[in-house]
């Protein structure tokens, strides 16, 4: 690996990154601030391993916030029940959550924040349907 390359994981478990060589390997390591180790190897190039090899956004960001999961639950729980209802009309196939139900579950969710959707300017609909600027 290149000189300060950074490593996590953001796969299922903390197995995918072999922390036991990676420490073998190197001539030392430290922790250099909560959830980034430092590991030295014998050439001088310095590996940065994050949260330990674990999960990073779990283990580093300290878990998904409720305000996240709470929609995310919500989002999975209406898209079983548009299933169970319409599901044997459906092809095998990877299905979108309809977006009528997306914006349904955004709209309860602001209302709870005392928040509504905004209707995006003609500005921000010709960005957000371009590929012609921002990243």
């Amino acid at each position: 690996m290149k000189e300060g390359a950074i490593v996590c994981n953001t796969g299922h478990y903390d197995c995918e990154i072999n922390i036991h060589d990676l420490r073998e390997m190197s001539s030392s390591d430290r922790i250099i601030r909560d959830n980034c180790r430092e590991f030295v190897m014998p050439d001088g190039r310095s590996i940065y391993l994050l949260a330990e090899g674990r999960l990073v956004n779990l283990a580093s960001a300290e878990g998904h916030p409720s305000e996240v999961m709470d929609m995310s639950f919500a989002n999975q729980f209406q898209g079983m029940i548009l299933l169970a209802k319409e599901g044997k009309e459906l092809a095998v196939d990877v299905h979108e959550v309809p977006e009528e139900l997306d914006l349904q579950i955004a709209s309860v969710k602001l209302g709870t924040l005392g928040l509504s959707i905004d209707k995006l300017t003609e500005e921000q609909e010709a960005y957000l349907n371009s590929w012609s600027e921002g990243t």
